[in-house]
């Protein structure tokens, strides 16, 4: 794992990255490897102004990950890390292109239709993550888990949806379900407006409650998590933090997200490590 893949994960996804250094060191340079390739796809949308420009890099990124399957991997740093991560966890090519795919979504300032949309948003990419990092770590555990991957990392992703919220305003991006907005009369184009806070805070709430559920699905089903593939679960502990600070903030997690300060989050991943458990 070169040092420009390990910065560009701590840079991009500082929970993952912080949460890596636990797993064993045999395995912890391809964890990065996927992570870096999440990472890439996650911040197009942040380094053009255009969606068709996006789109083309997007296009880019499934020409590669196709190339990948038919031993014709880029000449690319990050690519050429990930095809050693996809061997050695036997990672689905269909996987890989679903989170290039919902991606898209970044690219353009329609709202998220639905809190339905947004969970199937985050199982394809959060969840997967979550999943894929497992099989890297031990295939044979991976198949247990599948569940608890997928209730995990939409807990931790409405999370993440919260806190890059001023991320989402500067992109010109919503991700705040249209449904949930529309219950309270707000509509998409004005969620960051002082005349729409109240139904906002309402919004936030909801789905700070949700996140609170899907993360104790996940945590009734932790005993199908072996403690081989513990460690792709581990940013999930940074949830309850997150939570807290939502909490706190309200709606000014428009404007300041909700991020936690590293050593709070060294510390729970800390805690959660010693336990095997998130």
């Amino acid at each position: 794992m070169s040092d420009e893949l390990q910065k560009l994960v701590r840079q991009y996804d500082q929970d993952r990255y912080l949460a890596s250094l636990f797993a064993p060191a045999e395995k912890r340079s391809h964890l990065l490897a996927l992570y870096a390739f999440n990472a890439e796809i996650g911040r197009i949308a942040a380094q053009v102004t255009e969606p068709q420009l996006a789109e083309i890099r997007l296009q880019w990124w499934r020409d590669t990950v196709d190339g990948i399957y038919h031993q014709d991997a880029q000449q690319h740093p990050v690519a050429q890390a990930l095809a050693h991560a996809i061997e050695v966890g036997d990672i689905p090519k269909h996987a890989l292109l679903k989170l290039v795919n919902a991606h898209a979504f970044d690219f353009y300032s329609d709202a998220m239709p639905s809190l339905h949309d947004l969970e199937g948003y985050l199982g394809e990419t959060q969840s997967a993550l979550i999943q894929m990092a497992a099989m890297i770590l031990d295939r044979d555990a991976a198949l247990e888990c599948a569940e608890a991957s997928g209730l995990a990392g939409v807990a931790y992703g409405l999370v993440h949806i919260i806190n890059a919220l001023p991320r989402a305003r500067a992109l010109k991006q919503c991700f705040l379900p249209a449904d949930l907005l529309a219950q309270r009369q707000v509509k998409p184009m004005e969620v960051y407006l002082p005349d729409s806070e109240a139904g906002v805070t309402v919004v936030l709430a909801e789905l700070r409650e949700k996140a609170r559920s899907r993360l104790n699905e996940a945590r009734q089903r932790a005993w199908t998590i072996n403690s081989k593939v513990a460690p792709a679960f581990l940013h999930v502990a940074l949830t309850d933090g997150y939570l807290r600070q939502a909490l706190k903030r309200g709606s000014a997690a428009l404007n300041a997200g909700i991020d936690v300060m590293q050593v709070k989050k060294q510390w729970a991943l800390w805690k959660a490590a010693k336990s095997e458990t998130f």
